[in-house]
């Protein structure tokens, strides 16, 4: 018999992976869609090859800058943990008392009672790792990041990007003409952006129809744009 007063928890906690999945396959999706636009509406000594094969072109130098990009930014981020907890380390062996009001102050946040923190206080600087520990989670905020995220990043970005990348590439390996490669590649890339808005804003707690339709706005709108320049500079 189910309880009546059991609740259960709903929030989602957002993991890495789905971080850069998210990261990959928006531009991915985006920026070959529109430049295989732009080449479409480029004049009629474009044909089909040349499409695809700046598009595959686009695709790796795009996946590699955008693995890079979040390679760098997992390095970065264990980096800059590494510095602080040497500093805090630093702290407790020098600045004791400060770093103990410090911990005063975290519990008295909390609605702690003076004599409560003391005895809080009291016990944990006995063990100087716990402390610094608690210091760098609830003074500074920062978790110990994963000490494989720089590379895990790094694939999970660059591999959502060239999934991401071929989806509006597809359709001009099969088509005979760009136009027509064009209109194929419109109506599943349009359709794979709306999917992907619907679910993504659906696993950060968002309106999953609103989360669609602006992804897939901002997917369309630069593809038209790509094209519409590109049509200008062909006259």
């Amino acid at each position: 018999m189910k309880n009546p007063h059991q609740h259960t928890e709903t929030h989602f906690q957002s993991s890495d992976l789905v971080t850069d999945i998210v990261i990959g396959m928006s531009d991915g999706l985006t920026v070959p869609f529109a430049l295989a636009a732009g080449l479409s509406g480029a004049g009629n000594g474009i044909t089909t090859a040349i499409v695809i094969t700046a598009g595959i072109a686009e695709i790796a130098a795009g996946s590699i800058a955008m693995g890079l990009g979040g390679y760098l930014a997992g390095k970065t981020e264990m980096e800059h943990y590494d510095s602080e907890l040497k500093r805090e380390y630093w702290e407790v062996d020098n600045l004791p008392e400060k770093e103990k009001e410090e911990v005063r102050e975290v519990f008295e946040q909390m609605g702690l009672s003076t004599q409560a923190q003391e005895l809080v206080v009291n016990e944990m600087v006995k063990d100087k790792d716990k402390w610094v520990e608690f210091m760098m989670r609830f003074e500074l905020g920062l978790e110990k990041p994963d000490p494989k995220r720089a590379r895990n990043s790094a694939l999970n970005i660059g591999l959502s990007y060239i999934a991401g990348g071929l989806v509006p590439l597809t359709p001009y390996f099969f088509a005979a003409t760009p136009a027509e490669g064009l209109k194929w590649s419109c109506a599943i890339t349009i359709l794979s952006l709306f999917v992907f808005g619907f679910f993504k804003a659906r696993v950060t707690g968002q309106n999953p129809w609103k989360g669609a339709f602006k992804v897939m706005l901002i997917g369309s709108a630069a593809a038209a744009a790509a094209f519409t320049i590109a049509g200008l500079f062909k006259h």
